[in-house]
């Protein structure tokens, strides 16, 4: 299973944060206009470029000031937003979250198979426990019935040799069986 990993490019964006702003970076409510216009150039006499903005040699608030009272119209969310969409490629993460409900989906189908499997395996244990119980049932019937015919036939042996001594002495030295068992 290959793994993506999704690296965000290194642009840098001044984000509003709970923890302390370093002593040069402002949240976003501090700032009192707009950000000054992105600059195709990469350099210019006196300044230097960082991601698209100019900065030049003099102080920061008089090139700030001049900037912002002229581009007091531009929305910073807005940039930000849009920086944010052109910066950002959701496509891997719509990839996992498809892979996630695709496993979400199968997990769930097996779930479902395994309690039907567990029903059917309840189902048939009833079934045997049935069977079970119904053979054990004949099983005694059988045993009393045996035992039954066993004292009969003893009971008629018994009968037989007190009725007729000498014929069952020669029967039973002609058919010779143990009665032990």
């Amino acid at each position: 299973m290959a793994t993506h990993r999704y690296q965000t490019p290194s642009l840098p964006l001044n984000v509003p944060s709970k923890a302390p702003a370093v002593a040069n970076l402002y949240p976003i409510s501090r700032v009192h206009g707009s950000p000054p216009d992105l600059s195709d150039a990469s350099t210019t006499a006196g300044s230097r470029t960082s991601a698209g903005f100019s900065y030049g040699s003099g102080t920061l608030s008089g090139d700030y000031e001049s900037s912002s009272t002229s581009m007091s119209n531009v929305d910073v969310v807005e940039v930000l937003s849009d920086r944010m969409q052109n910066a950002f490629d959701p496509t891997p993460l719509d990839k996992g979250l498809a892979r996630q409900a695709q496993a979400s989906g199968q997990l769930n189908a097996k779930q479902r198979e395994l309690l039907e499997l567990q029903a059917l395996a309840q189902r048939r244990l009833k079934g045997a426990r049935s069977t079970f119980s119904d053979g054990i049932k004949v099983a005694r019937e059988t045993k009393r019935d045996l035992e039954w015919t066993q004292k009969r036939v003893s009971a008629l042996k018994t009968k037989t040799e007190r009725a007729h001594p000498d014929e069952y002495r020669r029967a039973t030295k002609k058919y010779t069986f143990d009665d032990n068992n």
